[in-house]
This record gives structure tokens, C-alpha cells and sequence, in this order.
């Protein structure tokens, strides 16, 4: 593997950010308003429920967490999506670029792009309304490395559908965060759910992130075991997506898919 044509990946979206406000504006802008949205919220719900329990670590932290797991996931989809829009696929596996190239290029992206707007959720959460990232500890760094590495698997499971079923299937895949958002328990324990929800709420692994922040918020010690499942899921996620995106490419390139590739294509 290249570390030269994996950069060029990266760099095209730096050039691209570079010409365009517009797609700078959305790194942070939609993150910044769901943290003074949430923020007010918790406030007015400080205020009015009973004293010693504060919403700011528990409702705050997790909408930033859960931001961040989607702002990763987006970013690998976004990058992907410039070539959809373009119709830029046939150009790029024209050159030597392999699969494995092509999606580190996308992490890459999506690592900027995440941090970007994990910076902005820490300094509105922090300076505006208080959250305390003391709270969490050392936590707060293997609940991150989760979510980005779900997040990656999700953005790379996210490209490979577009890419069988076409350009068309781009609305199957921005609301995949909020499908999520209801098995991951970001707002309330999973014990909160129907069974059956629960036994699909333990395959995903922010669930684990979640449950162990509201353990540490209540002043319990987060389960080791629970935090290694997670990262382990996490793990078998993204290598499931590299395996699921190389195989989709592998049957566009054989159907000739890739060279006919249209706004049309649905199937």
C-alpha cells in the first residue's frame, strides 16, 4: 500500500474544502446547533427537576458523543460522495490506486473532518454550559476510539451500498444515525427496551459506550468486559465493511457497473 496515493485521497478533499465555503459551512454548523439546542434543554431540565442530578453529563455529553459517531460516519460518506457526484469512480480506478488506498484516503478525510467538529461540540459544551470532561476520566478516550471506528465501518458499509445500487440510494444512508439512535440507547439504559430490541442493542457497539458513560455519571465503575466487547465489535465491524466494500467493487468492475455508473442506476 501506497502512503503517497493514500494522501492524494486526502488531499483532493482538502482542495475541494479549499474552494468551496459551502462545504466547510456543514463540518460545524449542524454539530454547533444540536450543542446549543441540547444545551438549553438541559438547563430548563436542570432547573426544574429535583436538586442533586444534574442532565448537563448524561443528556449533553451523549448527544456530543453521538454526534461525533455521526460526523465520522458522514465524513467517509461525504468524501465518497464526491466522486458519485462527479462521476469521478472510472477516473480513479483507472490508476494503479488500490481498494485498501481508496478507503484509507477516506478515513483520513473523515478524521479531519471529525475533529473538526469535535472541537467545535468541546468548546460551545464546555465554555456555554459547563460539561465537565473530568466527569468521564480517562473513559472519555476508549469511548471516542469506539464510536470513530464504528463510525468508519458504518461510512464504508454506507459507500459500497451506494456504489451497487447507485447514486439514487444516497437517501438510504443519511438516515442511518437517527435508524440507529433508538438500538444504541444514547438517551436512556437499554434496559429501558423490549427484548428484542435489547438483543440487537448488544451487536452494536456504541451501545457499550453509552451504558458505560451513564455508569460513570451515577458513580459506578464502567464493566471492563462490556468496554472490550464494544472495542471488539468495533473491530470486527470495520473489517467486515473493508471485506463488504471490496467485494462490491470487485462485482462493479466484473458487471461493468462501474463504467456505466448514472443517476438511473437502482437495482
Amino acid at each position: 500500500m501506497s502512503l503517497t496515493r493514500t494522501a492524494a485521497i486526502g488531499l483532493r478533499q482538502i482542495y475541494l474544502y479549499r474552494g468551496s465555503p459551502a462545504r466547510v459551512l456543514p463540518l460545524f454548523a449542524w454539530v454547533a446547533i444540536d450543542i446549543v439546542l441540547w444545551g438549553f434543554i438541559t438547563k430548563y431540565l436542570n432547573s426544574v427537576s429535583a436538586a442533586g442530578f444534574n442532565f448537563v453529563p448524561s443528556l449533553l455529553g451523549a448527544v456530543l458523543l453521538w454526534d461525533f459517531f455521526t460526523r465520522v460516519m458522514q465524513g467517509v460518506t461525504t468524501a465518497f460522495f464526491e466522486d458519485v457526484w462527479s462521476r469521478n469512480f472510472l477516473n480513479i480506478f483507472a490508476t494503479p490506486l488500490l481498494i485498501s488506498e481508496y478507503l484509507s484516503g477516506l478515513v483520513m478525510s473523515s478524521i479531519a473532518t471529525s475533529l473538526l467538529g469535535l472541537m467545535v461540540m468541546l468548546i460551545l459544551a464546555t465554555s456555554v454550559f459547563g460539561l465537565s470532561f473530568f466527569v468521564y476520566g480517562a473513559m472519555l478516550v476508549p469511548f471516542l476510539l469506539i464510536l470513530f471506528a464504528c463510525g468508519i465501518a458504518m461510512g464504508i458499509v454506507a459507500g459500497a451500498t451506494v456504489l451497487r445500487l447507485g447514486p439514487a440510494a444516497e437517501w438510504l444512508i443519511w438516515p442511518i444515525p437517527a435508524m440507529l439512535s433508538p438500538f444504541a440507547g444514547v438517551f436512556y439504559p437499554l434496559s429501558t427496551l423490549p427484548r428484542w430490541m435489547q438483543y440487537a442493542a448488544h451487536v452494536l457497539p456504541p451501545s457499550y459506550v453509552f451504558e458505560g458513560m451513564r455508569a460513570i455519571v451515577q458513580g459506578r465503575g464502567v464493566s471492563a468486559f462490556d468496554l472490550l466487547m464494544g472495542a471488539a465489535l468495533a473491530v470486527v465491524y470495520v473489517v467486515a465493511a473493508c471485506w463488504y466494500f471490496t467485494r462490491i467493487y470487485r462485482h462493479a468492475v466484473r458487471t461493468g457497473l462501474i463504467a456505466r455508473y448514472s443517476a438511473e442506476s437502482l437495482s
